[in-house]
């Protein structure tokens, strides 16, 4: 797993032997952090590569492949979300799209390593002036420790972390959404990217598993994102009276998104038949 020097290339292998590559110019940056190994690249054709403990975080040319999906369904789909917080999210693309939206009035956002901010605020045209927004704050800290202790309330939650193996499956257990859905007003969303549909299937069933015993109810979709082992997941979690099956399309007109599409927002659902039987079977 890795960069090699001798092909020039960035390869992220996942399990059973499948593996994303990028073709590479050069290594820009490596540091080992106090959590994780973070590396950057200039990529032949997708801008620079962001990786974190050997795994692709983001590409700049595509990276709002993933960033769309995992923030604007949320976001249309509640009335009137005001008060949002983005846990992880480093990198600052989650933070860029949530502030897009007219309706936030404070958005808050937990990085654990500030590194991780540092270095996109350095190399990467990703943030595009969302850390200096005034609606914005920005803290370095644990996004769990954070959830569990803040009086604070939200509209929407969303979850940017790394996969749910290792490190980041306490974000993926059931005492973390119950803390979510705890800090949600009346009526929220709570989202959060579940992993690779094909490579990472027992993960995203373990996650549905736990929230449909916290959410009033949990939706699942997929997304193709680049640089990712497509297609990608992403679990929904709803609190009170929102339905996340329609979004408001007067709003969405304001954004001009590149890959989501707000009038398509029905084609989210579709999962691999094998993989829908397997989530309904929970």
């Amino acid at each position: 797993m890795g960069y090699n020097e001798k092909e020039r290339a960035f390869i992220e292998w996942y399990p059973r032997g499948y593996g994303v590559g990028f073709k590479v110019k050069e290594r820009l940056f490596e540091t080992q952090t106090k959590y994780q190994r973070l590396e950057l690249y200039e990529t032949e054709g997708f801008g620079k590569l962001l990786v974190l403990d050997g795994t692709v975080q983001l590409v700049e040319e595509g990276e709002e492949s993933y960033h769309e999906p995992l923030v604007h369904p949320v976001m249309l789909a509640h009335p009137n979300p005001r008060r949002v917080l983005v846990i992880g999210g480093g990198d600052g693309g989650t933070l860029r799209e949530v502030l897009r939206h007219e309706t936030v009035d404070r958005a808050v956002m937990v990085e654990i390593d500030d590194m991780v901010i540092e270095a996109s605020k350095l190399y990467l045209n990703v943030a595009r002036g969302a850390f200096e927004d005034p609606r914005a704050e920005v803290m370095v800290g644990d996004g769990v420790k954070y959830l569990r202790e803040t009086e604070e309330r939200f509209d929407v939650i969303i979850v940017d972390s790394t996969d749910p193996v290792g490190p980041a499956k306490l974000l993926f257990s059931e005492e973390f959404y119950r803390d979510a859905y705890e800090k949600l007003n009346e009526r929220g969303l709570y989202i959060t990217q579940a992993g690779s549909v094909y490579l990472f299937t027992n993960e995203l069933l373990d996650a549905y598993r736990a929230m449909k015993s916290v959410f009033d109810r949990v939706y699942y979709f997929s997304f193709p994102v680049i640089g990712y082992a497509s297609p990608w997941s992403f679990l929904v979690g709803v609190k009170g009276d929102v339905d996340f099956t329609k979004v408001d399309l007067g709003r969405a007109a304001k954004l001009e998104l590149k890959y989501y599409d707000p009038e398509r927002h029905e084609t989210l659902f579709q999962m691999p038949r094998y993989v829908r039987k397997l989530l309904e079977s929970e």
